[in-house]
């Protein structure tokens, strides 16, 4: 019996496969033109808020001071990035595997949770508790490791024994200890990183609030205050401020392999306030003493501060006419109201001597300073004195004198501050500030010497940073 060979499937008709074939086409061309839902969320997540060229500089500063090392125009922020290797070299390089750091199989690694002790982060790592007390007392320093901080990194290096070899965190970016166990025991070792300090350039236009117009450019917090600190004589940063206004800021960053760690002193800064525009340049003369001047050698420090609580608002100005909000009558106002939360820091508007700290009338908790023969500035409602302050004692233009409250005849906490020449009362906001003495003749050169490199530096930054803005 002939045995017939099977027969192949039969084939789908001519029309089936055209129609299968387009179908797999359109849903091809489909996921090309509508991603899926995971790509449309990374889409959204990539949005960027371009309020002004003046807020990416955050992300510019390491090129823009690179174009000053190099002479070569700063890449534009909305270019794209070539990744793609310039040479055979580079290509080789490109495909190799990046090399790491092999830890051995004796290495281990705990972060510290909360409740963490060095007895629990040893058992984590199969170390007896009982050994703890072994490495404390080997070393008076040692105790540093029971200061733990929760996410805080522990490495410990143990013997083919089990037995702890090393022991070595990080206290800061600059700061670490080490436990090295020998012939005698655990020897202790600490390592403090030098930072590499570089100079770094920030500028600012603001459309909110000064803080976080600033915090946008990519200024920390406190190099914010100490710039309205330096421009504090010129500029009531409570009532001034006006959108648009821009600031220029060159200030110390020290870096440690590669990265920030930490800020210095402000080098030079340019704010521009109502269309009028203040320069200041740190200056340290040839005994030592650090001040800040204008770019042509004038102090910035007046005899005073313009205004004794930093971002406070005006609630109520000097008036010689202002219905009481609690008398409920018509009552010379001899003062400005600043209006702020309860504890907020009250400055010392000049150097002086405390006549008075202590409770005053409607006043309520006050302080009175006595600035030289001439001038007697008041601070009333204050809800505490800070330390140090006292009757009879002396105060630094700037040191923190109390603290806002509602002590005294107050509808809410402010500070009522005063301000008297020769014994009248004037209004602070308005009276001209005496000015400090200038750079001596015989630094002037010098001064001129190191101003003008930074003004012109500010310069440079702004237009680079305005050119590339404009790609």
């Amino acid at each position: 019996m002939t045995t017939e060979p099977s027969k192949a499937p039969p084939l789908y008709p001519k029309t089936h496969l055209l129609a299968a074939s387009g179908i797999a086409a359109l849903l091809s061309l489909a996921l090309l033109v509508f991603p899926s839902s995971d790509v449309e969320a990374k889409k959204t997540t990539l949005s960027l808020e371009l309020e002004s060229p003046a807020e990416q500089l955050t992300q510019e500063q390491d090129a823009a001071e690179t174009v000053q090392a190099t002479n070569e125009p700063a890449p534009s922020p909305f270019a794209q990035i070539d990744d793609s290797p310039k040479d055979a070299t580079e290509a080789a390089q490109a495909e190799a595997p990046v090399a790491q750091e092999k830890k051995g199989p004796d290495h281990r690694e705990v972060i510290v949770a909360k409740g963490d002790t060095l007895s629990t982060l040893f058992e984590k790592v199969g170390l007896p508790s009982t050994s703890v007390h072994e490495i404390l007392a080997s070393d008076k320093q040692a105790k540093q490791f029971t200061q733990l901080q929760r996410g805080q990194k522990l490495e410990f290096e143990l013997n083919p024994d089990g037995q702890l070899n090393n022991l070595h965190t990080k206290l800061s970016d600059l700061e670490s200890i080490t436990l090295t166990k020998n012939d005698k025991g655990y020897v202790f070792n600490r390592v403090t990183a030098k930072p590499t300090v570089r100079s770094a350039y920030v500028h600012g236009v603001i459309n909110s609030s000064l803080s976080q117009s600033a915090a946008r450019a990519g200024l920390s917090h406190s190099l914010t205050m100490d710039m309205a600190s330096v421009f504090g004589y010129d500029i009531d940063f409570a009532q001034d401020i006006r959108q648009g206004d821009e600031f220029d800021v060159i200030y110390e960053q020290k870096v440690v392999n590669g990265k920030s760690v930490g800020n210095g002193p402000i080098l030079s800064a340019r704010f521009t306030n109502r269309g009028k525009t203040y320069t200041a340049v740190r200056y340290t003369n040839k005994q030592g003493n650090s001040s800040y001047y204008t770019a042509d050698g004038n102090s910035m420090r007046k005899a005073f501060i313009r205004t004794p609580v930093d971002f406070a608002r005006i609630s109520s100005k000097f008036s010689a006419g202002r219905k009481h909000p609690i008398l409920n009558k018509i009552r010379a106002h001899k003062g400005v109201d600043y209006a702020a939360p309860r504890g907020t820091p009250i400055k010392a508007a000049g150097d002086g001597k405390v006549l008075l700290a202590g409770r005053r009338g409607g006043y309520g908790n006050t302080v009175i300073i006595q600035h030289g023969s001439t001038y007697t500035t008041l601070y009333g409602h204050m809800q505490g004195f800070a330390k140090g302050v006292k009757t009879g004692g002396t105060v630094k233009q700037g040191q923190v004198i109390g603290y806002i409250g509602t002590t005294g005849l107050s509808t809410g906490p402010h500070l009522h501050y005063e301000f008297q020449v020769n014994g009248v009362h004037v209004d602070p906001l308005g009276q001209k500030l005496p000015m400090a003495d200038p750079i001596a003749k015989s630094e002037r050169a010098r001064f001129l010497a190191q101003s003008q490199p930074l003004m012109a530096r500010m310069d440079q930054e702004k237009a680079t940073m305005l050119a590339s803005s404009k790609r």
